[in-house]
């Protein structure tokens, strides 16, 4: 039997619990720097057991607030808990715009919560482009639970299921008939819906609403999104919400769920990043002006030109 790999330094770091590694590794995988790279793929054996919940919804729904409440509810019960909140850019220096422990009262004393923010830097989607790799540095470090709050960009982001093994949508009441044209990309990735904000008039309609759209037609994975009510302002349905969440996540257990689904987001992530190479790969090809030249004069269409192109590829193989 061939002895483990030895870790890098700052992945031994990392594991000891070094918070200040771990913001630097932060940075730098950001930044896509070497050190990061090394770190990442030594860890990654050590990562795939940490429980990822993700909050997305339209903004203004109070997912931050959310957030705060559950995690006083989580440290209540002793688990050590990490945020991963991903911001809007900003326009001018390229970073966070909300920054991070600001929206977090409970993370700023508590040494058994990490809070960190991450800029979208354009990115489609919700997320970070290195948002995926974040979680893994936090689970390495330690946490065996994060918490992944999306931008808020448009109605719902939906590249969160990418990355979390339970993904909350969260709405409020005064979205109304709103919910309607949401439905798709709702029930695309809901695993729990929360209604915040249930102290607000019309809380009971949006959940009975909610409800009703949940019980349309048999999920084809077997689990029925169920709806929680929650108020931030008194605490109602905090501990509600994190039984639902714990309630899907013995569903991935017993069903055999979570083997596939993590199976499908690695397929993804291979194939993504495959394909972001390969489209760098062309982009640079001294040839591509060339190839070009006879589409924009009409003589070929793109299809075609695309077909010619992947044929030679093959035939260099």
């Amino acid at each position: 039997m061939s002895p483990a790999p030895r870790l890098p330094p700052a992945a031994r770091a990392l594991r000891a619990g070094d918070r200040r590694v771990l913001a630097r590794l932060i940075t730098e995988t950001e930044n896509d720097l070497p050190r990061a790279r090394a770190v990442l793929r030594a860890i990654y054996p050590l990562t795939g057991r940490a429980r990822i919940v993700g909050l997305t919804g339209p903004l203004g729904v109070g997912k931050s607030s959310l957030i705060n409440a559950l995690l006083l509810h989580l440290r209540q019960r002793g688990r050590r808990v990490a945020v991963v909140a991903v911001d809007p850019s900003s326009p001018f220096s390229g970073g966070s715009v909300l920054g991070d422990r600001i929206r977090f009262d409970t993370a700023s004393e508590d040494p058994h919560v990490y809070v960190r923010s991450m800029a979208s830097r354009g990115h489609t989607g919700g997320l970070a482009r290195t948002t995926r790799e974040v979680v893994r540095l936090l689970e390495a470090a330690g946490f065996d639970l994060v918490l992944v709050e999306t931008v808020g960009s448009g109605q719902v982001d939906v590249e969160v299921r990418e990355i979390a093994t339970t993904s909350v949508v969260v709405l409020v009441p005064h979205l109304g008939d709103e919910v309607q044209t949401l439905k798709a990309g709702l029930f695309e990735i809901a695993d729990v819906f929360c209604v915040n904000k249930a102290d607000l008039p019309g809380a009971d309609r949006a959940r009975r609403d909610l409800s009703e759209l949940a019980a349309l037609g048999a999920p084809a994975s077997g689990w029925r999104p169920p709806v929680v009510a929650t108020s931030t302002s008194d605490g109602t349905g905090i501990p509600e919400l994190w039984e639902a969440i714990e309630a899907h996540e013995r569903y991935l257990d017993e069903s055999g769920r979570r083997l596939a689904e993590e199976r499908r987001r690695l397929t993804n992530e291979v194939v993504t990043l495959a394909e972001e190479r390969f489209r760098t790969h062309l982009a640079r090809d001294r040839s591509l002006a060339r190839r070009i030249a006879p589409v924009l004069a009409r003589r070929i269409d793109p299809e075609t030109a695309a077909r010619r192109w992947w044929a030679e590829i093959q035939r260099r193989r």
